[in-house]
Order: C-alpha cells, then sequence, then structure tokens
C-alpha cells in the first residue's frame, strides 16, 4: 500500500515538522512494515509553469513528426514573449494548456534544461509529459493537456503536487485493514495520539424500495449488498488533477472519471467498489454461485470459464462479472465514446476464503480481491457507495437517485472474553488493566469489565478473534521495543541427550572422511519415488501432505534423504565440480497410522505434560537419517600414483563408520532394494534387544536410476536410521587400550564356496581367534581355475596381542587354528595350500 503523506494529513494533523521518515518510525513501531519512503520531486528544481499553445508549425523533412511550437508562458521567463520549443509529441493542439519547462530548470533524473539548438531550430525549454516529471502513467500516453481554467503562468509543481513523500507499506495477510488510507491513518492518530477524522463518518440515507433491485442467492458469499444509482452524469467530464494525482502516488493509472472515483474510494476506505453502465445492465442485479461451464469475459478481455465454487454478479442475460475480483466487459463504462450518463454503483462485502480461491482459480489477482481475501470492513459498504455518489454528482453533474438498495444478512458484533492482566502475563510487563483498555480503545473496541472484560470487536479487523490477538494488539502499541530481554534460565547438569551426541559424532566423522555436508529442503513431489524405482508398495511412498506447500511440484515431507542429496549431487556435477562426496543428516517423516488433531498450546503458562505428550502423538513419526552420495574420483591421481574411482565399497565404509561411531556391530549382507544396483547393494542391519533389525542400504546405484534423475555413472549412495543405530548402541564408545608389548601377525588364505559372504567369515575367525586377537583384515580375494568352480580365496591378515605378555608363536599360531577351526565349522572353509 502506497500512502501520500500529504493524502495522509488530510485524516490526522501531524506536525507540521514530521517528515516521511518521522512517520515511518512511527508506523514501524506500531507494528507496520514500511519498506521505504520515497521522496517525490526532491531533485525537481523550477520553472515549471503552465503554458498555453499559441502556433504549432510542422516541420518537414526529418524522419519523425517534428512541431515547432510557440507558448505563452506570461511572465515566468521573465519577457512575457512567447516561448519557442520544439516538441515531437502531437496529442495537444493550438490553444491547449500544456506544463512547460523553462531553461535553468533541473527534471528528476538531475536532467538539466537549456537552451539548445535542434531539427534547425533552437528550443527554449519543454512541453513536459507526465513520465519526464516523474508522475508515472497518466493513461494519456502523450504530453500533459490541463484543463483550460488554470492560468498561464501558474506554478506547476504546485498544481501538480509534484512533490510529496509516499509511504510504502508491505501489508501482511492480518492487517487488511491496512490497504486504505483510513486503516493507516487510524494507525498514525493512534501512533502520535492525535485525533482521526474517519473518512467514512457519512450520513447516509436508508435502504428504501425505490433502489436498484438487487436478488442474493447466497448469503454466506455476500452477506452486504449496497446498490445506489446516479444519473445525468456528464459525459465531457474528465478527473480533476488531484484525483489522478493521487491515484498515481498511490500506484494506480487514471482511467475515466467513474473508474477513478470507485478506486479512489477503494484506496481511502479500503472498499472495493464496482461502477456499472446502467444501460448495459439489463433486469435485476443478482449474486450466485457459477453454473459449471458459465463463460465470462472479463474487464481484461479474457474469456473465462467459471467454476461452480466461483462467485459472480448477475443480472437477467447471465454473469456480468466475478464478484469481488473483476467486473465483466459487457457492462463496462465506455469512456472513449463517452454514452455512459447513468451509473449503478455496486458496493458489496463477500467471503474472504471463495473471493481467494476464485482469485488463484483463474490466477487473476486484483486490487479488490487483495482487499476482500484480507478482511473488508462489513459496515463500510453504504459509506462508501455513498462517498462514490457524492463525488460522482461533485466531478461529473450527476444527480444522486433516491433509491438506496441494502441486502443485508443478519449478524452480530464478534465479542471476546479476556482477563485484564492477559497481556501482561504473555508479555511478562505489567501493563495494568487503564493501559489494556486503553489500547483496545485505540484499536476500535468497546471494552466493558473489570477483571474480566468483554470486549467488543470493530468491524474493521476479522483478524481479532482469541484473547492472545488482543494480547498483541495492547504489546504491539505499547511497542516492541519496550519488552526488556531476559534470558531463560536453564537447570544447571543438562547436557546433550545421546541422541543428540551420535549425531554431532556422525557430523565430525564424515567431515573427517572426506565428506561434505549438504542440507536440502525437506520436500519432495511424489514421482520422484518412480525414479527411485521403489515398489508400488513401499512404505516410503506414503507421504504426509502440507495443506499449504512451497511449491505444487513438491507438495510432500520427504520420507528419504536420497532425493534432495541426489539433486545437490546433479547441480554440482551440471556446474564443474565432477568429484563429490556429500552427506547429510536430518530427520525423514513418516504419517501415523491413525490421524490425529493437534491440542492448541496456551501461551501465558507453561504447557503441561499431558498437552506437549497430546501435541507430539499428533505429529508424524520423524526418525533421524543418515545419507551419504559420491560420484567421480574418490582418491586423486598425483604424482604418488593413481587414483581411483569411488564405488559401492566407500558407501558401506561411510555406513561402517558410523556404526563405530555408535559403538555397536554392523552386519553387513548382499541385499536388494529399490534405487541400488541389485548385484552391488548391501543391506545393513543391527541388533537391538537380541533381534536383528535392518537400518539402512548402501551400494552403487541403479543405472535406471542414474538416467532418470540425471545423475553421474557408477553413482553410489548410502542411507541409514540413526535412531535404530543409537538404540543398538552400547554408550560412548571407549577408548582402546594400548598395550606396550609387540603384535604377532598371522595370514591365512581360506578357500569358500563363491555364494558365502566374506563377513560370515570374517565373524568366525573372530569369534574363534579370542581375546588374543587384536583386528582383523581381509587384504586380498582371488578365484581362478586352480581354486575350482565356484570356488573363491579370502586372504586375511590377523593381529594378535596380550596386554601384559610378549605373546610366543605357539600362542599365537594356537589361536589362528582355532579361528581357522571355527571358520571350518561355520562357513565351510580350508586352509588354501
Amino acid at each position: 500500500m502506497r500512502v501520500p503523506l500529504s493524502w495522509l494529513r488530510e485524516y490526522v494533523d501531524l506536525p507540521a515538522t514530521e517528515t516521511g521518515r518521522d512517520v515511518q518510525a512511527k508506523l514501524v513501531s506500531a507494528g507496520l512494515e514500511v519498506e521505504r519512503v520515497e521522496q517525490l520531486g526532491a531533485d525537481l528544481k523550477g520553472p515549471l509553469v503552465v503554458g498555453q499553445v499559441l502556433t504549432i508549425e510542422e516541420l518537414e523533412g526529418f524522419k519523425k513528426p517534428i512541431r515547432f511550437c510557440t507558448v505563452d508562458v506570461g511572465t515566468a521567463n521573465g519577457t512575457g514573449e512567447p516561448q519557442e520549443i520544439v516538441c515531437g509529441a502531437r496529442n495537444f493542439a493550438v490553444g491547449d494548456k500544456v506544463v512547460v519547462v523553462l531553461p535553468g530548470a533541473v527534471l528528476p533524473g538531475n536532467f538539466a534544461i537549456a537552451a539548445r539548438k535542434t531539427y534547425g531550430k533552437t528550443s527554449h525549454g519543454m512541453i513536459c509529459s507526465g513520465d519526464e516529471l516523474g508522475m508515472g502513467d497518466d493513461g494519456s500516453g502523450g504530453i500533459i493537456v490541463l484543463p483550460p481554467e488554470h492560468e498561464v503562468g501558474t506554478d506547476a509543481v504546485e498544481l501538480l503536487e509534484l512533490v510529496d513523500e509516499v509511504l510504502d507499506i508491505a501489508v501482511t495477510p492480518d492487517r487488511g485493514y491496512a490497504l486504505s488510507m483510513r486503516g493507516v491513518a487510524r494507525e498514525a492518530a493512534t501512533a502520535y495520539g492525535l485525533p482521526l477524522r474517519d473518512p467514512a463518518l457519512l450520513d447516509v440515507p436508508g435502504p428504501n424500495v425505490f433502489g436498484y433491485p438487487v436478488q442474493v442467492s447466497d448469503p454466506r458469499g455476500c452477506d452486504r449488498f449496497t446498490a445506489r444509482t446516479v444519473t445525468g452524469l456528464s459525459p465531457e467530464a474528465r478527473s480533476p488533477i488531484w484525483l489522478r494525482r493521487r491515484l498515481q502516488k498511490a500506484g494506480m493509472r487514471p482511467i475515466s472519471l467513474a473508474v477513478d472515483i470507485t478506486n479512489y474510494v477503494m484506496l481511502e476506505l479500503g472498499q472495493p467498489l464496482h461502477a456499472y453502465d446502467r444501460s448495459r445492465v439489463q433486469g435485476a442485479i443478482g449474486v450466485r454461485r457459477a453454473e459449471p461451464g458459465e463463460k465470462l469475459t472479463t474487464l481484461d478481455g479474457a474469456k473465462r470459464t467459471l467454476d461452480a465454487e466461483d462467485l459472480v454478479i448477475t443480472d437477467d442475460r447471465g454473469p456480468i462479472g466475478l464478484a469481488g475480483v473483476m467486473g465483466g466487459a459487457n457492462t463496462e463504462i465506455d469512456d472513449t465514446e463517452g454514452t455512459t450518463t447513468e451509473v449503478v454503483v455496486e458496493a458489496a462485502h463477500f467471503d474472504p476464503i471463495s473471493i481467494a480461491r476464485t482469485a488463484r482459480r483463474h490466477k487473476l489477482a486484483s486490487e479488490a480481491s487483495k482487499r476482500f481475501e484480507r478482511g473488508v470492513d462489513p459496515e463500510a459498504t453504504s459509506a462508501a457507495a455513498q462517498r462514490t455518489v457524492d463525488l460522482l454528482v461533485l466531478l461529473a453533474g450527476g444527480t444522486a437517485d433516491g433509491g438506496v438498495t441494502e441486502v443485508i444478512a443478519p449478524s452480530a458484533p464478534r465479542t471476546i472474553s479476556i482477563p485484564a492482566n492477559h497481556p501482561d502475563k504473555v508479555a511478562g510487563v505489567d501493563y495494568g488493566r487503564e493501559t489494556v483498555v486503553r489500547r483496545l480503545q485505540q484499536v476500535g473496541c468497546d471494552v466493558y469489565g473489570q477483571d474480566e472484560l468483554i470486549v467488543t470487536v470493530p468491524s474493521w479487523r476479522p483478524d481479532l478473534t482469541d484473547p492472545n490477538d488482543l494480547a498483541e494488539e495492547v504489546i504491539r502499541l505499547e511497542g516492541y521495543e519496550n519488552l526488556p530481554s531476559t534470558l531463560p534460565k536453564p537447570p544447571a547438569g543438562l547436557g546433550l541427550t545421546d541422541r543428540q551426541r551420535l549425531h554431532r559424532r556422525v557430523g565430525r566423522a564424515l567431515a573427517g572422511a572426506g565428506y561434505v555436508e549438504a542440507l536440502n529442503y525437506p520436500f519432495i513431489g511424489e514421482p520422484v519415488f518412480d525414479q527411485l524405482g521403489l515398489a508400488a508398495d513401499d512404505p516410503k511412498r506414503r507421504v504426509v501432505k502440507l495443506v499449504n506447500p512451497l511449491s505444487d511440484e513438491e507438495p510432500a515431507l520427504r520420507t528419504t534423504l536420497l532425493p534432495g542429496l541426489l539433486q545437490a549431487l546433479r547441480r554440482n556435477d551440471g556446474r564443474g565440480s565432477h568429484d563429490l562426496a556429500l552427506f547429510e543428516t536430518g530427520l525423514v517423516f513418516h504419517p501415523q497410522d491413525e490421524l490425529r488433531v493437534a491440542v492448541r498450546l496456551p501461551v501465558d503458562r507453561r504447557p503441561t505434560d499431558e498437552e506437549i505428550a497430546s501435541l507430539t502423538d499428533a505429529l508424524p513419526v520423524q526418525p533421524r537419517h543418515a545419507a551419504v552420495v559420491l560420484a567421480g574420483a574418490r582418491e586423486q591421481a598425483g604424482w604418488w600414483g593413481k587414483g581411483r574411482p569411488a564405488d559401492w565399497a566407500d558407501a558401506v565404509e561411510s555406513a561402517r563408520a558410523l556404526a563405530r561411531e555408535a559403538g555397536t556391530e554392523l552386519r553387513v549382507r548382499q541385499g536388494q532394494y529399490g534405487p541400488w544396483h541389485p548385484g552391488r547393494c548391501a543391506e545393513l542391519a543391527v541388533v537391538v534387544d537380541g533381534a536383528e533389525r535392518v537400518i539402512g542400504y548402501a551400494g552403487e546405484l541403479h543405472p535406471r536410476v542414474v538416467k532418470a534423475l540425471g545423475l553421474p555413472a557408477r553413482a553410489c549412495a548410502m542411507e541409514l536410521n540413526l535412531d535404530v543405530l543409537e538404540q543398538a548402541s552400547a554408550g560412548l564408545p571407549k577408548g582402546p587400550h594400548v598395550s606396550t608389548f609387540p603384535v604377532a601377525t598371522q595370514d591365512v588364505a581360506l578357500v569358500v564356496s563363491r555364494d558365502v559372504p566374506a563377513a560370515d567369515v570374517e565373524a568366525a575367525l573372530r569369534e574363534g581367534a579370542g581375546e588374543l586377537l587384536e583386528s582383523i583384515r581381509l587384504f586380498d580375494v582371488y578365484e581362478g581355475e586352480q581354486l575350482g568352480e565356484g570356488r573363491k580365496s579370502l586372504a586375511y591378515a590377523l593381529r594378535f596381542r596380550a596386554d601384559d605378555r610378549t605373546l610366543t608363536v605357539d600362542e599365537a599360531s594356537a589361536a589362528r587354528d582355532a579361528a581357522v577351526a571355527l571358520a571350518g565349522e561355520r562357513a565351510g572353509a580350508v586352509l588354501r595350500s
């Protein structure tokens, strides 16, 4: 909302010394978001005067039409002689009054004016257009042609109100009243402690049977409809300069007198209006829901197919307007032909939700819909219609018809019961009853009662619905900056939870392994599950959908971290970074089996444990996951030797690193799941309370997934459930005891069947070797003809060490033999000769 300071002063007697910046500071303190103060005409310097065109000479021989004019500017040029000016515009004629800037002046943009020779003539100044004066689009498309009553030589800077300050206010959805001069003036009056001259306080005649007939078929969609008629309008009447300038400063383009007046009243009172050419309306005006498939051509020239939920204005022919959004072309006031002499003025109040949905459905945001969907004062319809009628009579020479139509659905004022000390509890400040009552009355509320206040909310504040809203009004008017800064006092002895410690250790471990953290939005679109190759009945396809998503393409909360990470991988690869290792830890979301409604927590006290538990139960299941993705080189090539590409083993190793941080054993075996390659996928499991639970998968992604998502070839990934990994944890991992005695190393090569997992062989060796075994490492895998069909050789390095002595050869050999024996018993392993 653009608010000219000169217009604002009509309703509030602001101190003469107050600048736009001062008013901005006051309004910001009151809770309005004033983004900037625009200084109009700050760099404008005269002389800029009214002139009258005396002669026009058409210059020939140039690529575009050029005119050499003489203009009477009175004594403004110091001589009284006509001013010679070269001009290329053609929308003025001899005898017209125009705006002339003389040599020595400076126009907006630091454009200095001087006499100069052009097109073979000397031009002593300029005949100005609205754009050249910083006025914006005035609808004329050329030179400003003034009404004939203005005297030659008059100062045009004052006449055109070129110097002003305009406050640009970003109006939040809950403060629709601020989309009007009336609403902003009320805030300014409150901020300065000054009286308000309410422009809506008008003498309005009561309804009678002589008004234009109106039939409202949907009182829920339209609870108020006022119709007034003005006849005898002068077709030649045009909007006066002051009206056009106020519309331009407020960011609107002047169109025609009747339309300009409705826009002016909308800006003044916040009530959108519409004016119909009475000769084009056939029969009674109606308000109803559209019939499916009905057509309407709106004022923007677009032919629209209406929805059954659309609220429309009709006459005997059918729809003539999209209620609260835009009028129809078939009843438009045609100012170009000058045939409109009778106007029906509509001032109605429509359901905000219905208007908002219609505007979005038709992608048709208008000044009217912007106000209706934020809430318009329903009590202002009669005053807005009366103000429009008064201006039409004053400026267009019309006559107000005696008929007044008002259709009103019965409604009662909204009242709220609030303890007098409720704002004190919310803010933690002792305001006192008198302050609370005074501030609520400044908002426009009627307040009764002592300790328990009964507050009647004003009709222009539909956003005030409960005690906390009223508390907010008191707090903001008293000044957010006056709220004390108090730090919470946490009880001593509380630190990080085990879950938080594991989360931090996991992040440090992955970062230390060369992974870069990539944080992604938790939103996904369901088509990504097809790209990941998930089965139709996969639990990850059950998602929590948002009621109001940021993007219609991603309306759900993620059930896996991979889509965001893989998108980051693709984006970085596409921008030239091909060797990538990314990780993310974060929440995923799964819907509850039973839908629960969350309780509304209080703000004046700490919620009870039961209230917090009820709120938690209504939330989706939110386990924390960890995931990594890799592509390109894992080890760079250099003078030290060849590098190597990232492969499935790196993804598996990242999972093992997380298990080590959790102090638990990770079981790794061949697996097959969704986005992973069926032959290069490891299933990850841990033991929780004696039962094995699968917590994730790691390996190389399936080629179809790589192609569908546009990923680098042979991309790898890992994802596991950190919460289940924590449950399997034995707590904080303990640092190993370092023995001072030497190590004894024994190597064994075991031949097993090709389908025996190396992890099973390793587990048997570890158990059979006993306490003396310090570590075990698989350093070679061999398959060849000499081993036989379907056989493989696994070579392990076993390290033995004792804490209290140096091991003998016999002790190390005995431990090795015990390990090999158990591997033979468990996995059918035999020593390779």
